[in-house]
């Protein structure tokens, strides 16, 4: 369900993957659902302890593996120079490293379980990086019941989202339209 930070997994593959979906559902006479999401610094608020708890419990990391990505987390600084002026120095608590191949790939890791949240409701999902689309088909007297289910799955989402610490930028959250089958136009 991810294509960025994937080999032959571009933004190009990305809107094929979720174009060619809603189009073999016109072409059934489907109407589709899409729901538009975006997070809020996504790299920037991955809590390191839950992620390092996810690479143990859920991809099965222990010992010097674990050690060493713990170690490539925490102990981070970062500070400004400007015009010959230093700030003081910030320690990082939280984020994965952008820049690095690392980085994106334990973000990956770090939303793995969105997943389970998609299956759950029984809705398709395609992100890039941290913009995620999340759709379903259905006929065209079921819509209602469809617009509900995305509804239930945003807001499962949003507690997936608070209890992970990240956020929803509410400029996308809940942007849902429905594409007509193409027999009616």
């Amino acid at each position: 369900m991810q294509s960025a930070y994937r080999r032959f997994h571009s933004t190009e593959m990305a809107v094929m993957k979720v174009f060619s979906d809603l189009l073999v559902a016109a072409e059934s006479g489907q109407m589709s659902a899409r729901c538009l999401l975006d997070l809020t610094a996504a790299f920037d608020t991955v809590d390191h302890d839950l992620l390092l708890l996810r690479l143990e419990r859920q991809f099965g990391l222990h010992g010097v593996v674990l050690t060493w990505l713990r170690s490539y987390l925490s102990g981070r600084t970062f500070r400004v120079m400007y015009s010959g002026c230093t700030s003081f120095m910030v320690y990082i608590v939280c984020s994965v490293p952008q820049g690095l191949v690392l980085g994106p790939l334990l973000f990956i890791v770090y939303m793995a379980d969105l997943a389970a949240v998609a299956q759950k409701h029984n809705v398709t999902v395609h992100a890039f990086t941290d913009d995620t689309q999340m759709y379903l088909h259905c006929s065209r007297d079921d819509t209602t019941s469809a617009a509900d289910r995305l509804e239930c799955y945003i807001a499962d989402i949003g507690q997936w989202m608070s209890a992970n610490l990240l956020k929803l930028h509410t400029v996308w959250y809940g942007i849902l339209e429905f594409n007509v089958p193409l027999d009616t136009v």
